[in-house]
């Protein structure tokens, strides 16, 4: 699903004189030219190579780059070459991916922002949870990950639907909710993002009263 996703932004606005690539391993994985004439992703770039498999999107108006699905062997330096006429610059971007198949990932950098967002959990998602027991009244963390140091930390502001149970570590950017409730249940999103890349995860939480559950997933 999208939440699975990190995008490698270019800062850039393309034009006709400019030629965008990505690499990975030293392969053409995706490359857009300014006037739209060449456009191709993974196994269009280069031909047998088709280790992205559709996993790939590049935005036709910065040359960002999306990987979507994100697993383990994605790991790796990507690198960004946008050639002009009048110069050409690179940029490296180095993506770590780690967990059980794609429950998890994160891209190194310093200068991060990190959003919380709540929502209704889709019937579609909640076979692919991973289970946890938690009872109303006990507090739950969601955690995107304990080594990650994160600064600039935003809140929604006007939102009372927990009225101060809520805990935001401002080194790790984990989240917890005390006093856990039933109307607690849903969706949350995590937003990691900064000048070059955007990172989204979601943690699904089910809060029960006779028969305590937990439902959560780092995505």
């Amino acid at each position: 699903m999208d939440e699975d996703s990190v995008t490698l932004h270019s800062n850039v606005e393309t034009k006709q004189q400019e030629d965008i690539k990505w690499y990975f391993d030293d392969t053409r994985i995706a490359q857009i030219t300014g006037d739209l004439r060449f456009i191709c992703t993974d196994v269009q770039c280069t031909e047998g190579t088709e280790r992205f498999r559709d996993r790939l999107k590049l935005d036709h108006q910065t040359g960002s780059l999306t990987i979507m699905n994100t697993r383990e062997p994605d790991s790796g330096d990507y690198e960004l070459k946008i050639i002009s006429i009048r110069k050409s610059s690179e940029k490296t971007f180095s993506v770590t991916v780690y967990g059980e198949s794609r429950d998890c990932f994160m891209v190194w950098h310093t200068d991060l922002s990190v959003s919380w967002f709540v929502s209704d959990v889709p019937a579609a998602e909640r076979d692919e949870m991973k289970r946890k027991s938690v009872k109303e009244r006990e507090s739950v963390t969601l955690d995107p990950e304990p080594r990650m140091i994160c600064t600039d930390v935003q809140f929604n502001n006007g939102t009372e639907r927990f009225r101060d149970r809520l805990n935001l570590d401002h080194q790790t950017g984990s989240l917890t909710i005390t006093n856990t409730r039933a109307t607690d249940s849903g969706l949350y999103k995590l937003q990691i993002s900064s000048n070059r890349f955007t990172i989204k995860r979601s943690f699904s939480v089910t809060v029960s009263g006779e028969e305590p559950d937990l439902l959560t997933r780092c995505a």
